[in-house]
């Protein structure tokens, strides 16, 4: 019997979307398919339009016109529960601890094993036990703790915007191979990110955005630097 290879399973795809903030679009007629199990780079300059694209493919953002489709859903609520979103600002409760942090957003998706807030917090290189707020970690400590927010419900899609801002590199080193470990799950995972020789090595795809399109794809990012 001849083995039938793999056809990769598109889990995201995107036709001619549009968002417009008033008079001013931000994203103009994105069309893009994207398979599972891959981590995908999302480069480009400020106000290129990166964020909003994650944004509404995180729910966040209705699209002025254009169809989104994501794990086969065209409605953000069927499969919200699938995705985990970290947003730029850590969004988290400065006078909490971050397992109390951890603990309330737990509820919110209906978990109640205290020991999965400690293992996402583990998992980011913090310690569950910390009893210090919030308030007063460093950014970087507020990023991977916003990370371990956006592990929380085991997602299939995980967006993430700027998860290395103001994280020292060998903590930002030690989030990329996460990242990479929890892609060879299968997992699909969107990072927007200025940083982007920080996943090099780890990246399936660097999409390079400009003017609200996405203008290029590539697997070599040192063939995007140039032609940029």
């Amino acid at each position: 019997m001849t083995e039938t290879a793999l056809v990769p399973v598109n889990v995201i795809t995107v036709s001619n979307l549009i968002k417009q903030f008033g008079r001013f679009a931000a994203l103009r007629g994105v069309t893009a398919q994207f398979s599972g199990g891959k981590l995908y780079a999302i480069l480009g300059d400020n106000g290129a339009g990166k964020t909003t694209l994650l944004r509404t493919l995180a729910g966040l953002n209705q699209p002025s016109s254009g169809e989104v489709s994501i794990l086969g859903a065209s409605k953000f609520h069927d499969i919200c529960q699938q995705v985990g979103y970290m947003a730029h600002p850590s969004l988290l409760y400065d006078e909490m601890s971050g397992m109390e942090n951890l603990e309330y957003f737990a509820r919110l998706y209906g978990i109640t094993d205290r020991t999965r807030c400690a293992e996402v917090i583990r998992a980011v290189g913090l310690d569950p036990d910390l009893a210090r707020p919030v308030g007063q970690y460093s950014q970087g400590m507020r990023q991977r703790m916003s990370l371990a927010r956006a592990l929380l419900n085991d997602p299939k899609i995980l967006l993430l915007d700027e998860p290395f801002s103001n994280v020292d590199l060998r903590s930002a080193a030690d989030m990329v191979a996460l990242l990479a470990g929890i892609r060879d799950q299968g997992k699909t995972i969107f990072i927007v990110t200025h940083q982007a020789s920080l996943l090099e090595a780890a990246a399936d795809e660097f999409v390079w955005m400009e003017f609200g399109k996405i203008v290029d794809r590539t697997r070599d990012l040192k063939r995007l630097e140039v032609s940029q």
